[in-house]
């Protein structure tokens, strides 16, 4: 009989396929197995901690082990453990949070639909934005834009949206009926003597030569996070928004606001669409809305989306959509548990007292030599490194500060050779600067190596 592996560390290598990781690479060097979490601390299984500095997937709002979504989600399943929402059925959870949730809005939405992830909450608004133009009898207007560097997921659908080289290549993506327009990133963008007004004139420019040069006729939508994540974190130039929203308007095409990272907190407004003054046609949201201590997702969508679909279910007899899991009752009840704790404590108000100090440490880090450029919003920011003698490995100098950062305790990613920092909202401000004196440790660290 074969001996089967005894740690947990060769047990993952032997069973487990990791996402974005090097498989081969992951069978030689094995994974960092965490036991446990607390605040904005994670622990691993030797025992060390560390700042959890990217709140998980950027999405831990309330920090680790708050017990009041344990509580909830205890209470749930003693309840009612399971139910969905096919065929007329509903249960209590469902409904609140879809009342909260469209009562919330920062724009009027009309109705709540639940998924269990961001990729699937934008992978949805695809059909339905397909299905809404069968129903208006507009078969043509089905494509849809979205940016280069931006982010909606890992779907066929979802990750044809994003607009990352790694996401798509040997996946046979992007399908097709997905453009992408130029990202809004002026360091990397910009042209010589450029201003940031007229760059981002030049963005909305292209963009609407796109429309054009495709047939408006034929777009159906735009999908855009108000920040970008993790594509870099890219922070919009000023007035990009203000530029975007009107060609949209004029050609009648679809706006998409995928909150999923900038929702609950993030930019220091509930919803990155109130930062940047945003009027979506749809809402896509998930991360922060259960703090991810049980899968959630939703989209929210208005009038103009939900009257043609729901013409059109009737005129089928069925909306033939839906997933097992979405609106799943103790991960409803986590999420209005969750939203309760943002209210009550006013992390959005915290985040808007902290930032400050985030976003002043984060940029004194745009001094050292290693960095190009600092950037950030609200609590969430990035710096992007280069150095010469790791111009021709792209990523080389972000794996060797992701790996510094870890040594002396702090969890980041390495996005190419962008650190980014996303933490918990709940981080003090003195927590804070720890977090940045190790990434200040880290870097000194890896200029000493080089």
């Amino acid at each position: 009989m074969t001996q089967l592996p005894n740690s947990l560390e060769a047990r993952d290598i032997a069973f487990q396929l990791h996402s974005y990781t090097d498989a081969r690479k992951h069978e030689e060097m094995g994974p960092m197995v965490i036991e446990k979490g607390e605040g904005i601390y994670v622990e691993d299984s030797s025992g060390k901690r560390y700042i959890e500095g990217l709140a998980g997937l950027w999405s831990v709002a309330v920090g680790f082990g708050e017990k009041r979504l344990v509580e909830a989600a205890a209470r749930q399943m003693e309840k009612l453990p399971y139910y969905h929402t096919f065929a007329h059925k509903t249960h209590g959870p469902s409904v609140e949070l879809a009342e909260k949730l469209v009562t919330m809005a920062p724009v009027p939405m009309s109705k709540a639909y639940f998924t269990n992830s961001g990729s699937e909450a934008n992978d949805t608004a695809i059909k339905l934005i397909w299905y809404r133009s069968n129903a208006m009898g507009k078969p043509e207007k089905k494509k849809i834009i979205s940016r280069v560097r931006g982010y909606h997921g890992v779907t066929i659908a979802s990750a044809s949206l994003t607009g990352l080289p790694n996401n798509h290549r040997s996946f046979d993506l992007p399908m097709s009926n997905i453009l992408h327009t130029m990202s809004p990133h002026y360091r990397t963008m910009r042209l010589e003597g450029e201003s940031e007004a007229d760059f981002a004139r030049r963005c909305a420019d292209e963009l609407e030569k796109l429309i054009l040069a495709e047939g408006p006729e034929t777009i159906a939508a735009f999908f855009g996070e108000p920040v970008m994540g993790a594509g870099g974190v890219i922070v919009p130039p000023e007035g990009y928004w203000d530029l975007v929203q009107p060609i949209l308007k004029k050609y009648d095409i679809l706006f998409v606001a995928d909150e999923v990272i900038c929702g609950f907190g993030r930019t220091g407004n509930m919803f990155g669409t109130e930062t940047y003054g945003l009027q979506p046609d749809i809402m896509t949201l998930s991360k922060a809305l259960s703090s991810s201590y049980l899968p959630m997702s939703a989209l929210l969508v208005n009038e103009k989306v939900y009257g043609a679909v729901a013409d059109e279910s009737h005129k089928i007899g069925t909306f033939g959509h839906g997933y097992t899991a979405a609106g799943h009752p103790v991960a409803a009840a986590v999420a209005l548990e969750n939203l309760k704790i943002i209210e009550e404590r006013d992390l959005v108000g915290h985040v808007r007292d902290i930032s400050p100090t985030f976003l002043k440490r984060l940029h004194a880090l745009g001094e050292h030599d290693l960095v190009i450029e600092s950037r950030g919003i609200g609590f969430i920011g990035a710096i992007e490194l280069a150095h010469s003698d790791l111009a021709k490995t792209p990523g080389a100098l972000g794996a060797k500060a992701n790996a510094a950062f870890t040594e002396r305790g702090l969890i980041s990613r390495a996005l190419g050779d962008t650190m980014a920092f996303c933490p918990p909202l709940i981080m003090t401000e003195a927590q804070v600067n720890e977090m940045f004196d190790i990434a200040e440790a880290g870097l000194a660290a890896v200029a000493k190596a080089l």
